[in-house]
């Protein structure tokens, strides 16, 4: 679904950074209903803030998570518990979820960090539809 997408260049034309390529794509294949007003929050978390921290894909990705799966406060939720599973599936798979090794292993000029960027959609894409399966899962 939103790898899908942005393995079509989704946001390229527009200069999406990482957070807004996950914010802005999943608002369309989830269909989150968010505004552009709303998902603009996600564009100081690309570059992990600016400082190289968190990977802004992940970040971005549980702000998705948490329209997806928080009904009212994230302590009346499974957030924690869903955002745990992301991050350690993706560090499993990356080996980091800081943006500065990120860049340094997987960042070119010729693709930016788009292998960045497609891991955490495949892995959002997996955990949304593992969760939307089960019985026991509400979407907000």
């Amino acid at each position: 679904m939103l790898k899908s997408l942005l393995l079509k260049d989704y946001g390229k034309e527009q200069k999406y950074n990482c957070a807004e390529k996950i914010i802005y794509g999943a608002n369309e294949v989830y269909n989150l209903g968010l505004g552009k007003e709303t998902m603009k929050l996600a564009a100081g978390f690309g570059g992990g803030m600016g400082i190289e921290s968190t990977c802004g894909a992940l970040t971005a990705s549980i702000m998705v998570l948490s329209k997806l799966f928080v009904e009212n406060t994230a302590h009346e939720s499974k957030i924690r518990e869903i955002t745990s599973e992301f991050l350690n599936r993706y560090r499993d798979e990356m080996k980091s979820i800081d943006c500065s090794p990120l860049k340094a292993e997987y960042r070119n000029e010729e693709k930016g960090c788009d292998d960045v960027i497609m891991k955490a959609a495949e892995i959002l894409d997996n955990i949304v539809a593992e969760r939307m399966n089960r019985n026991n899962e509400r979407l907000a």
